[in-house]
């Protein structure tokens, strides 16, 4: 069968996250079935017209959304019949169902709803959030696919009618046995994230800047690069903190996983998310995370089983949560414990055979298919 994945960024775009890594996953699993599969992408600087990776043909034209999207009909019109399409929406979707006159379903990481204010001042923020509501009901007739159960029920309160919750999956496989971590100061704490507003990273610091008020010994170490990295290192030398806080920018895989297994918690401090990645990554390495109350972060943190979540959105509240772990060790290692056994549900030799034969049965017409 043809597979065709239509979406914002492609796994080579410097602003690639998240998002694009778990498309991969899908798109390359679907490849080693013995499908022809295609994703298409806007154009970046630097960035070639087309491209293989892992058996999936790249392609990219338009510059920006807007382009993109008359670009990938203008292109598609020339293609072979496709078996099905997944329009990958970003807050702003391609409008596939009406263009590309096959199966299609909508893939959806989050619904973005308060990131708009994140990105955009008011009116724009306003524009966003009313467009991204008013497509939902647009979208309504459209299979969905989402991660989370947060995300399933914004939909459906927007009158979608079908939306099926596939759990992301990672490549961390957990080490067996785990390995003891002691809870000695000083905590060594981390967050791996896209350096972008609706991340907040900001909150981290301002939480590492309450515990040492508070007599707590801590450091913070920061994967990850993006359009707020000045000001975060900024705020940190504001803060004092220069002496406490590594920026390390991306890291390669490997070097990634190593400094997640060095790590006493993991902070995750955005203002929603598809599911929260790096969570399940984190917790496959015997380490378990503080995560705010928000959509998707609550479903990959369990309160009081994997980890915390804070009682608010706010550094105090972070800091209590980071606090309460530091002096209860008991109850780090039991987080800690059930953090790395649960994180072997979410491996991909789980998920991807069940994820894969759902999209086969939607390209073969099976719209009512639920999960083998």
């Amino acid at each position: 069968m043809r597979f065709l994945m239509l979406n914002w960024r492609d796994p080579r775009n410097p602003r690639a996250g998240g998002a694009e890594r778990v498309t991969l996953s899908y798109l390359a699993h679907l490849a080693g079935r013995g499908h022809e599969v295609f994703w298409f992408a806007p154009q970046f600087e630097g960035g070639s017209e087309g491209d293989w990776i892992d058996g999936i043909r790249i392609l990219r034209a338009g510059a920006d959304i807007w382009r993109a999207i008359p670009a990938a009909r203008r292109w598609f019109r020339q293609q072979p019949r496709f078996d099905l399409v997944v329009d990958q929406h970003h807050g702003i979707p391609w409008y596939a169902p009406w263009w590309c006159r096959t199966h299609c379903v909508a893939y959806i990481h989050e619904v973005l709803g308060p990131i708009w204010n994140a990105f955009y001042r008011w009116p724009y923020s306003v524009l966003g959030r009313c467009q991204e509501r008013w497509t939902h009901r647009l979208y309504r007739r459209i299979p969905f696919w989402t991660p989370s159960r947060a995300t399933q029920r914004s939909l459906m309160e927007c009158g979608v009618r079908s939306v099926t919750v596939i759990p992301n999956g990672v490549d961390v496989r957990p080490p067996e046995p785990l390995a003891p971590k002691a809870l000695a100061p000083p905590l060594r704490l981390i967050t791996v994230s896209r350096l972008a507003p609706n991340k907040r990273v900001d909150h981290a610091l301002r939480a590492l800047a309450l515990l040492r008020a508070r007599g707590i010994a801590a450091r913070l170490t920061i994967v990850g690069t993006g359009e707020v990295e000045l000001q975060i290192q900024g705020l940190a030398r504001s803060l004092d903190l220069s002496g406490l806080v590594e920026f390390t920018g991306p890291l390669p895989e490997a070097d990634k996983n190593d400094a997640l297994a060095a790590a006493h918690l993991l902070v995750h401090t955005s203002m929603r998310e598809g599911w929260g990645l790096n969570v399940i990554e984190a917790n496959a390495l015997g380490t378990p995370a503080v995560v705010y109350p928000v959509a998707g972060l609550t479903e990959s943190t369990l309160d009081m089983q994997t980890g915390l979540v804070t009682a608010a959105e706010t550094p105090a509240a972070l800091a209590d949560a980071i606090q309460r772990m530091a002096a209860e060790p008991g109850l780090y290692q039991s987080c800690r414990e059930n953090a790395w056994r649960r994180a072997r549900e979410f491996h991909w030799d789980h998920i991807l055979p069940r994820a894969t034969a759902w999209l086969e049965e939607q390209a073969r017409g099976n719209a009512q298919a639920g999960l083998p």
